[in-house]
């Protein structure tokens, strides 16, 4: 595990400190841990939404049945 030092001003501390002790945290770099987690949620959430609004406005669409999957595999053996 890598170190990253950050300064922050008293009253972003404080309010660190406080999510620590009230919301049961053991040290403020879990704090820190959990906001960048729940970052990378977000932004990955948004991406999927972007590329399914894209395939929803990309024209008509096929259907994805047992014959249309057997294609597929078939034109990935051969390599097409």
């Amino acid at each position: 595990m890598s170190t990253m030092n950050i300064s922050l001003p008293d009253a972003l501390k404080a309010f660190v400190d406080e999510r620590v002790d009230k919301d049961g945290y053991s040290t403020s770099s879990e704090y820190v841990r959990e906001l960048i987690r729940a970052d990378q949620v977000r932004r990955a959430e948004r991406e999927l939404t972007l590329l399914l609004r894209e395939g929803l406005e990309s024209g008509e669409g096929i259907a994805a049945n047992r014959a249309y999957w057997a294609g597929k595999r078939r034109r990935i053996r051969r390599g097409s």
